[in-house]
């Protein structure tokens, strides 16, 4: 597996389309809403498996210090392998080469727990998105 920032157009449009079809399209979003103003700013990263991709993630900065993880999304039978796992350690070993000195992100409630193991605290309840997936705000502070 490799991990890594898409280079083709091929690869930004099959990443897109796994955002989409993992984060939106199981509650009937239109294709569009799986990407936002801050794409071009943002720090994408893949996981490629046989010249598939199979998860994906992107981090931002909010301010100089403070970071943001989201979209992050793991092909259904590749969950639970770890993929995710690496896709977040590359995110934050470049947010941090960038000088974030705190990371957080809005995870769903399915997925808490994941972000838990990898040293995220929940801070309070966040938003509900499409009407049925609580979302919670949580925050890794990088020493």
């Amino acid at each position: 597996m490799i991990i890594k920032s898409p280079q083709t157009r091929q690869e930004f449009f099959d990443y897109y389309d796994l955002r989409w079809r993992i984060l939106r399209a199981p509650w009937n979003q239109p294709k569009g809403s799986e990407q936002d103003e801050l794409e071009g700013q943002a720090i994408h990263i893949i996981a490629v498996e046989s010249d598939k991709i199979i998860g994906c993630g992107r981090a931002h900065f909010n301010s100089d210090s403070e970071a943001q993880i989201r979209y992050m999304a793991v092909e259904n039978e590749w969950q639970g392998k770890g993929v995710g796992k690496l896709i977040l350690d590359e995110l934050e070993k470049r947010v941090i080469a960038k000088g974030a000195k705190k990371i957080i992100l809005h995870a769903r409630e399915n997925v808490v727990n994941f972000y838990e193991k990898n040293g995220y605290a929940i801070i309070k309840p966040s938003h509900t998105l499409f009407g049925v997936i609580p979302h919670y705000l949580m925050e890794k502070k990088i020493e």
